[in-house]
């Protein structure tokens, strides 16, 4: 599945988590994905946890995270 398919997974709805953006409409933030991957649970744990998820929703999150990231410089806020 290419990124652009993947990316297809991750959608945005004023209805669902307050506009966040969400696994396939579900209430599955990409946020909270995130924070589970990078923690303890394994993509195993996970997709056992909640099993309307897919091995596909989680790629989906790794693009959209990576994605996030091509940013071309980052710039520091002034503390004032």
């Amino acid at each position: 599945m290419s990124q652009e398919e993947l990316l297809k997974r991750i959608t945005v709805s004023a209805d669902i988590c307050h506009g966040k953006p969400c696994i396939r409409g579900l209430r599955y933030p990409v946020e909270f994905l995130l924070e589970l991957l990078s923690g303890d649970s394994t993509e195993a744990d996970i997709l056992a946890d909640y099993p309307d998820l897919e091995p596909a929703d989680l790629r989906a999150v790794h693009a959209y995270a990576a994605r996030l990231s091509r940013i071309k410089r980052i710039e520091p806020l002034s503390a004032a």
